[in-house]
């Protein structure tokens, strides 16, 4: 029975760490930034200029969900902008109201591209499939010899940063979200009356070895995304450290 579901408890132990980090991280980072240039302003014009690739692949994930869904849109913008909750919005684009189903995919996009984006770039460019399979082999001299010569591919910086701020601005906010509600209480209703129906042990044995699969898949990509972001948080504590005692100031 574990085997069949170990696959969902792997994302949502993944999704909860990438959660978690990406605050903390988006936290120290403008920490750093408010207390270097002493402006609010600028702070969030260079956080917003470090983060833009991500951005802009978020938002167009949205337009190009919207118009594949034949969904109106309006403005599209990637200039940040302070909203009166506190928050800071990075981009938007507008887009109509649908049905909940289509509103929820749109919503879900930059989930869904993110994802694949992070794939690509995992398993075409900085070859992380290879030494995942030496892991799961038990080949340890092979992996830490392949994460010795990882630096060494081309333009690796280049793809660790954009897998950062790609995974770092992939989650949904609130808005994107909005629409998930009635979409999961169906889901969960339909699943419901199956099991009442007594198809629980048929999806079981059918349906849940593919299901369990692409969860693992899923987490998989997940886990990439948390070890990155573990890779520019312990650099950003201890310069967050370095420029208070030099400067004096810190942030609340």
């Amino acid at each position: 029975m574990w085997s069949s579901l170990d696959g969902l408890a792997w994302l949502f132990l993944t999704l909860a760490l990438l959660v978690f980090l990406q605050r903390m991280l988006h936290r120290e980072i403008q920490a750093v930034l408010l207390i270097v240039t002493r402006s609010p302003v600028i702070t969030t014009n260079l956080f917003a200029f470090l983060f833009l690739p991500g951005v802009f692949l978020h938002e167009l994930s949205h337009y190009l969900m919207a118009k594949l869904l034949r969904i109106r849109t309006g403005r599209f913008s990637l200039i940040p902008r302070s909203m009166p909750d506190g928050r800071l919005q990075l981009g938007y684009v507008e887009t109509y109201r649908a049905d909940v189903f289509r509103d929820s995919l749109v919503g879900a996009a930059p989930v869904i591209f993110g994802l694949a984006a992070v794939a690509w770039i995992s398993v075409e460019q900085l070859r992380l499939l290879v030494l995942w399979d030496t892991l799961r082999n038990g080949q340890w001299g092979l992996f830490l010899l392949g994460l010795q010569t990882l630096p060494a591919q081309p333009f690796f910086w280049i793809w660790l940063y954009l897998t950062f701020v790609i995974s770092s601005t992939m989650l949904p906010s609130a808005s994107d979200r909005h629409a998930w509600a009635p979409v999961i209480l169906v889901g969960g209703t339909l699943l419901g009356l199956a099991l009442l129906a007594g198809m629980g042990p048929w999806m079981l044995e059918h349906l849940a070895p593919f299901i369990n699969q692409f969860l693992r898949g899923t987490a998989l990509i997940l886990l990439v995304s948390v070890l990155v972001h573990l890779v520019f948080i312990f650099p950003m504590l201890f310069l967050h450290r370095l420029v208070t005692r030099i400067t004096g100031l810190d942030v609340a």
